[in-house]
């Protein structure tokens, strides 16, 4: 984070905290300047970046004052799911949102892809490039049915950032997390078995539960601490579970860390159920304090939780890297992955596993933590500026997506059909529910460049939904 950001970062917080009040004039730039050792230019930037967040506003030979504003939406409570096993729907809106859509100019604002246009990726063309100019047979055969070993040893360091204690040969590369989800429940269920989610929970885990013939539990989940432990405890009570399937760090869609303690709990209650936990990580990495959230698989100490990953979200989705390291499962993973895909892309294994090796990857992270955290207080400005009264707002401790929760009666699913005239789609909350619930729901993203645009589109969103809840008044909903 550059010292402009870094001065920028901190006023926000005071005016969020309330030090500086609405309408109160905020100290010179030449006061700034010498209370922090920094100079009038950095200052300057950092006035600038506050005023692009709509927190200060300028005023003509009298300096920067708090913009006036509303207050910060309150975090959706705890979710309210059929707590009841149930088949999986959805599979049309699903692929109506993350399909090629027809429509050219149609602005998909409820994606979950990272940025990839940032400059701390060009090695990473340098790499790909490299492994075929040597024209290196690796390339063109099969492998390693685990997946390259370079790889593998370069995943395993990378974990201790978690305070995770993984061997090369503890770990299974797949094609994206999404494969590694599916290899572990693949591995660890038949059809007509019952899995436990949170909810709301990632669209792809439930279309791949709906795709085995699993059904799911979904259980109330908490906007800031996590899945409920005592409604899992009382469905595990209740159903022959086989297994939870989770988002503990960063979570998609809410933004939570969950806290350790109740990581160390659910382990508890999963070996007192003998049940396996399949922990989804793919955000971990994004989290925007260091060091990053521990994982689950950290205080397993039984091989019963399946860890799955990848670099789509931390690097770029495109490689289709991911992978898995599913402890006492070994070897069903091994011959599950066998009987699928087989072997993973050699040419993208070697290329990351160069890009790591070579030092690029830390700093990519931590390029992209400062970025989608500077994001996330701009849109976090926006929306409370363009969007109706009324509304909760997920707080993200890591990652790029945000859950925008309206009053009950609301419908995202019209919302959505009234932005496409404009060019503009979101994700309704229903997909992220086994039942359709949450369609008063949305998510959006805010991990791409906050450009004039962007914020233009904000300002419709927040004007098409206040013409909703206007006509659900006036007709009595």
């Amino acid at each position: 984070m550059t010292r402009y950001q870094h001065l920028a970062a901190l006023l926000a917080q005071r005016i969020e905290q309330g030090l500086y009040q609405n309408g109160e004039r905020l100290p010179s730039v030449r006061t700034l300047s010498q209370e922090h050792g920094v100079s009038i230019s950095t200052v300057q930037q950092a006035y600038h970046v506050l005023e692009s967040q709509q927190l200060i506003l300028p005023q003509p030979r009298s300096g920067y004052y708090v913009a006036p504003r509303k207050a910060h939406p309150p975090v959706p409570g705890l979710t309210r799911p059929a707590q009841r096993p149930v088949e999986i729907s959805q599979w049309d809106s699903v692929r109506e949102l993350f399909s090629p859509n027809p429509e050219r100019n149609l602005y998909n604002l409820g994606g979950g892809g990272p940025d990839v246009s940032q400059s701390s990726i060009k090695p990473l063309w340098k790499s790909l490039t490299r492994f075929c100019q040597r024209q290196d047979l690796r390339v063109l055969n099969y492998g390693n049915m685990y997946g390259a070993p370079e790889l593998r040893e370069q995943i395993a360091r990378l974990a201790l950032d978690s305070d995770c204690q993984l061997a090369a040969e503890d770990i299974v590369i797949t094609t994206g997390c999404q494969e590694a989800l599916f290899t572990a429940l693949r591995s660890l269920c038949r059809e007509g078995d019952i899995v436990a989610v949170e909810s709301p929970t990632f669209p792809g885990t439930l279309q791949t539960l709906r795709g085995l013939g699993i059904k799911v539990v979904e259980i109330p989940t908490d906007a800031v601490t996590g899945i409920s432990l005592e409604a899992l405890q009382l469905a595990l009570e209740q159903w022959p579970i086989k297994a939870v399937m989770l988002v503990p760090s960063c979570n998609n869609p809410l933004g939570f860390y969950m806290p350790d303690a109740r990581k160390k709990a659910l382990i508890v209650l999963a070996q007192q159920f003998d049940i396996a936990i399949i922990e989804d990580d793919a955000y971990g990495e994004l989290a925007y304090e260091y060091p990053r959230p521990r994982t689950i698989k950290s205080f397993d100490s039984d091989g019963r939780v399946l860890l799955c990953s990848s670099f789509s979200k931390s690097f770029a989705p495109g490689l289709r890297v991911g992978w898995i390291a599913p402890g006492r499962y070994l070897e069903r993973v091994l011959h599950t992955k066998y009987t699928s895909t087989g072997y993973a892309v050699t040419h993208t294994q070697l290329a990351v596993a160069e890009f790591i090796r070579q030092g690029h990857y830390q700093p990519h992270v931590r390029r992209m933590r400062a970025y989608y955290k500077s994001n996330l207080d701009t849109f976090t400005c926006w929306v409370r500026r363009y969007f109706p009264c009324g509304i909760c707002v997920s707080r993200p401790q890591g990652g790029f997506l945000m859950w925008i929760e309206f009053p009950e009666t609301f419908d995202t699913l019209r919302l959505n059909s009234l932005l496409r005239q404009s060019g503009i789609q979101i994700a309704s909350g229903s997909l992220f529910s086994a039942s359709g619930k949450y369609r008063n729901c949305m998510r959006v993203h805010y991990g791409l460049p906050l450009t004039d645009e962007m914020q233009q589109m904000l300002r419709v969103i927040g004007e098409q939904a206040e013409h909703l809840l206007h006509e659900d008044t006036v007709s009595g909903h």
